[in-house]
């Protein structure tokens, strides 16, 4: 399996992920031009897309789907929640189960909790090997510990540092939105979560979802640092995912 973060962050959201004959998207949340191009240095053209996995409908997730699906018509997974706000679609598929497959991937659904109909989060399976991919949530319920721990890679949403967040120039009500449990995940939060899941045959974790406000890539680093030093956990690969640089092609 391969994973590229094309962007991350409040502006644009869209990952790519391939395995075998099988290549998908999560989000489609920059322009349509901007995937396009990006798929196109990666030697990949749009109508190769098999399939998008929609996580919710916030316009950071979703705002190049329209056109994308208009030119390449991919099959779009969503929930039966976010129909209401895609109504332009026409090839989708509603997700019904929590486990299924699709081609050469098998699929977990997480359900998140945000501020957006249906949100969720997915454990995408393939060649023996996992990749989690969870943002935009204000917790991950436990009972989601064993399905989530132990595997390959790790895309979590490291959103906020609190202090920047409550010391910032955000509004008292969209700092409580962030902070609340159906807000975004902070950086302390997202090392927590990640030192009780990650394993012997984790190999990467990609910090994602950051603000340009309220974090910085060192305030990011640094919180999942010490958070695996303090349990004496080791990871080969940190990755911070950016707004408007794609991160490099990660293996599992």
């Amino acid at each position: 399996m391969r994973i590229k973060i094309l962007s991350s962050g409040s502006k644009g959201n869209t990952t790519y992920i391939e395995c075998g004959n099988t290549k998908i998207l999560i989000d489609a949340g920059n322009c349509c031009k901007y995937i396009v191009d990006k798929l196109r240095n990666m030697g990949i053209k749009g109508n190769e897309i098999d399939a998008i996995f929609i996580t919710h409908t916030h316009s950071d997730h979703i705002k190049g789907l329209k056109v994308f699906v208009n030119k390449f018509n991919p099959l779009i997974f969503v929930t039966e929640e976010m129909l209401g706000d895609l109504d332009y679609i026409t090839n989708y598929k509603v997700i019904k189960n929590n486990s299924f497959t699709f081609r050469d991937l098998s699929i977990d659904v997480i359900k998140t909790s945000h501020d957006a109909p249906g949100s969720v989060g997915y454990v995408i399976g393939g060649d023996g090997k996992s990749i989690v991919y969870i943002t935009d949530t204000g917790y991950i319920n436990n009972k989601y510990n064993e399905i989530l721990s132990n595997r390959e890679l790790y895309v979590m949403e490291s959103n906020h540092d609190i202090e920047m967040l409550n010391n910032g120039r955000y509004p008292f009500r969209l700092r409580q939105r962030i902070l609340s449990d159906k807000g975004h995940l902070s950086n302390y939060d997202s090392s927590r979560y990640l030192s009780s899941y990650i394993g012997n045959k984790t190999k990467c974790i990609v910090l994602a979802h950051l603000s340009e406000e309220n974090n910085t890539y060192d305030l990011a680093y640094d919180s999942l640092i010490e958070r695996l030093e303090s349990n004496k956990q080791k990871v080969s690969k940190i990755v911070i995912a950016k707004q408007d640089i794609e991160t490099e092609m990660l293996e599992v």
